[in-house]
């Protein structure tokens, strides 16, 4: 649940600041320069916060105010900027058409092997070997691990 509240705060502040510069791209002269500038700051700002800010502090602003981190798999790691960009891309470009996959009915859905390779196979697998998890369970992780070491 705190994922997608994560998700959803995400994308409120991010329509929330593109729809106050929205303004400024109003009087950039014309219908088609002022869309293309908004959908250029919406891309922008979501990169920014999907990775920019998850390099610099492991979780997106939405995360932050929910409680959830983001790490490497298997390490618990701190993602590299690669698997963070493809993690944005995906989200950009793959998760918007789930509903529509959905629409079409589980029999339209690859299963098994016929599985688009990009496609996770479980509701919290992510395509680039990057996970979320609440901040508490990732410290109780990291005292664990330095339990077993120390």
């Amino acid at each position: 649940m705190r994922r997608y509240l994560a998700v959803g705060l995400d994308a409120y502040l991010c329509l929330l600041t593109v729809g106050l510069l929205v303004r400024s791209c109003l009087n950039a002269g014309g219908t088609g320069h002022a869309v293309a500038l908004l959908v250029v700051q919406l891309v922008v700002l979501s990169f920014a916060n999907q990775v920019l800010l998850t390099m610099a502090v492991r979780a997106s602003a939405g995360k932050l105010i929910m409680g959830v981190r983001v790490i490497r798999l298997p390490d618990a790691g701190r993602p590299g900027f690669r698997s963070l960009v493809l993690r944005w891309l995906y989200g950009l470009l793959w998760l918007p058409l789930q509903p529509w996959h959905r629409l079409r009915g589980p029999a339209a859905e690859p299963s098994g092997p016929e599985r688009p390779a990009g496609c996770p196979t479980e509701p919290h697998e992510d395509l680039a070997g990057v996970r979320q998890v609440r901040r508490s369970d990732l410290r109780h992780y990291r005292a664990a691990v330095e339990g077993l070491t120390g």
